[in-house]
């Protein structure tokens, strides 16, 4: 998780105590492909692991006793043993003996819901040690300063940026919302340093919303990203990163529990402002409901 303000940059990583299992998760789109392996089989079969070697595990992975080594470090474990330790004891503490398992052919659709409903719980677990309390802070500044919002994304994360959209103008936010390329280009190029440009998208990479992005960059306008991948362009030209990385699978594109992930953090935001700004936004709030509630029978 990264927050950064124009003061300076820091990250907030995820502590060596957090879950171990939920690190793997978290951490599963930095590791490289003989990496994955080992996330793999240690997530699927967890228990097993507590009572394997080193060799034991690089055998099962078919790959090197370096290469589970180097995946260890990038979960900030020195040493086996250590890893080990922790993971029995998280297994022990919490209970937990259900492991996120992929979709599989030949899957029913009683095993399909299983396991998506499962992997879905547990990203969402893994949400708390991923989405840094300081970087919603800064976020629930930036909006309730700005003169104006502007909310981009396009493709799938559009209806992630029309969700927040929605529950800002609730509360009378001077918001806007695009996902049409040219009118996002032509929005972000008028935003100023009062302004504030909120960009949500799974890959960071997107050419669309980079572009925005590097508008309203150059007029001084503070950015803030909603995605997936915290060393993604997107991430490294914002001033404030809220992740929502999750697990990749082979049938369920991590794409859409990433979804789910960031409409959870759009709930946060929206419940954040309404605490901060209290009772006086009660009317306001009171005041939209009225308006919608005549369009109903």
């Amino acid at each position: 998780m990264l927050y950064r303000t124009h003061l300076g940059r820091r990250k907030v990583g995820i502590a060596v105590e957090d879950r171990v299992l939920s690190l793997i998760r978290v951490k599963y789109n930095t590791f490289s492909s003989s990496q994955k392996e080992v996330a793999d089989y240690v997530l699927n079969h967890a228990e097993d692991v507590m009572m394997h070697t080193l060799s034991e595990i690089a055998e099962a992975c078919h790959v090197s006793e370096t290469t589970v080594l180097r995946f260890l470090h990038k979960i900030h474990f020195k040493s086996y043993q250590l890893f080990r330790i922790s993971l029995t004891r998280d297994l022990s503490k919490e209970h937990n003996h259900t492991i996120s398992e992929d979709v599989k052919a030949g899957d029913t659709e009683g095993q399909i819901m299983q396991k998506i409903i499962t992997a879905t719980m547990a990203s969402l677990k893994d949400s708390l040690a991923v989405i840094d309390a300081d970087s919603l802070h800064g976020f629930v500044d930036r909006i309730l300063g700005a003169q104006r919002v502007l909310i981009i994304g396009v493709g799938a994360s559009a209806a992630v940026a029309l969700d927040l959209f929605h529950k800002l103008i609730k509360l009378g936010v001077s918001a806007v919302q695009e996902n049409d390329p040219h009118l996002i280009n032509i929005l972000a190029s008028n935003l100023t340093e009062k302004d504030f440009l909120i960009v949500v998208s799974h890959s960071g990479e997107s050419r669309e919303v980079l572009d925005g992005t590097h508008l309203a960059r150059e007029n001084h306008c503070a950015v803030g990203a909603i995605t997936s991948y915290s060393k993604s362009t997107l991430s490294h030209a914002s001033d404030y990163v809220l992740c929502s990385s999750s697990l990749e699978t082979r049938y369920r594109s991590d794409a859409m529990t990433s979804r789910i992930i960031q409409l959870v953090i759009v709930d946060i935001l929206y419940v954040s402002i309404v605490t901060r700004l209290g009772k006086s936004i009660f009317p306001q709030i009171y005041k939209t409901r009225m308006a919608v509630a005549k369009n109903k029978t």
